[in-house]
C-alpha cells in the first residue's frame, strides 16, 4: 500500500471517530471495537510473529474486553478496571503459546509481540474513557479532526524535519480551529492537543515508512490503524492534563 493511500485510510478512520463521538458514546464504542479488529488482523504480519492465528485472538479479546469494560464502566475512574484486562491478555499471551504446535520457535519474540499488540489495542479505550469525561465530545472531536489533517500532511514529500515540522503545525491549527468552532472549548487546549497528536503521528511515520512488509496489505492495514488506536491513549492523558 502506498504512502498516499495510507494517509488517505488512517483520514477516513480518524474522520470516522470523530463523527461516532460526536454522535454518542455507543457508536464510539463500536467505532473503537472495529479498530480493535483492524489491529488485530494487521498486527502478527507487521510485528513477523510466528504464530499469526493465536496473536490476532488475543488482540482482538484484549481489545474487546477493554472496549466492554470501559463502556460499561459506571462511575470514575472509567479505566480503573483496564489493568486486570490487559494483565489476562498477558496471561493469555502464554497460553497461545502453549497450545503452539510447531516447536515453539522465537518464542520470546511471540510473547513479547503478542503483548505489545495487545497494549495498542487496549489504548484505543482511551477515546471512550476521555469522551465520558469533561467536555469529552469536544475532546475527541478535535483530536480525530486533528489526526486527519497531520495524517494527510505527512504524506507530503518534505525533507524529514521539514515534514515533522508541517505535520505538527497543520495538527495545531486543525486543533485550534475544532476549538474556536466547538461550544465552550479553548482553542489553546485544541492547539495543543493539536500538537500533541501531530509529533505522534510523524514519529509513527518515521517508524514505520521504510518497512518492506508494507508491500502487503495485512501489515499495512495495521499501519494505517495503529495512528487511530494509540492517539486515543494519547488523547486520554493530555485531556486530562488540559481539561481535568
Amino acid at each position: 500500500m502506498q504512502l498516499a493511500t495510507r494517509a488517505v485510510v488512517t483520514a477516513v478512520l480518524a474522520t470516522a471517530v470523530a463523527v461516532a463521538g460526536y454522535v454518542g458514546l455507543y457508536p464510539l464504542a463500536a467505532a473503537c471495537a472495529v479498530l480493535v479488529l483492524l489491529v488485530a488482523v494487521g498486527w502478527p504480519p507487521l510485528a513477523n510473529l510466528p504464530f499469526g492465528t493465536g496473536t490476532s485472538a488475543v488482540v482482538a479479546l484484549a481489545g474487546l474486553g477493554s472496549v466492554a469494560v470501559v463502556t460499561l464502566e459506571e462511575e470514575q475512574p472509567y479505566l480503573d478496571r483496564l489493568p486486570i484486562v490487559f494483565a489476562a491478555a498477558v496471561v493469555l499471551a502464554f497460553v497461545a503459546e502453549l497450545v503452539r504446535r510447531d516447536g515453539r520457535v522465537r518464542l520470546v519474540e511471540s510473547v513479547s509481540g503478542t503483548v505489545a499488540g495487545a497494549l495498542v489495542a487496549v489504548a484505543a479505550t482511551g477515546w471512550i474513557a476521555i469522551a465520558r469525561g469533561p467536555e469529552g465530545e469536544a475532546l475527541v472531536v478535535t483530536a480525530a479532526l486533528a489526526l486527519a489533517v497531520g495524517s494527510v500532511v505527512v504524506a507530503i514529500h518534505l525533507p524529514v524535519w521539514m515534514g515533522v515540522l508541517a505535520t505538527t503545525l497543520s495538527s495545531a491549527a486543525a486543533g485550534a480551529v475544532a476549538g474556536l468552532v466547538l461550544p465552550d472549548f479553548d482553542p489553546v487546549a485544541g492547539g495543543l492537543l493539536g500538537v500533541a497528536v501531530g509529533i505522534l503521528v510523524a514519529a509513527l511515520h518515521a517508524l514505520f515508512d521504510r518497512m518492506e512488509a508494507l508491500e502487503r496489505w495485512r501489515p499495512s492495514l495495521a499501519v494505517v490503524v495503529l495512528p487511530v488506536t494509540v492517539t486515543g491513549l494519547l488523547v486520554y492523558v493530555v485531556g486530562r492534563v488540559l481539561v481535568g
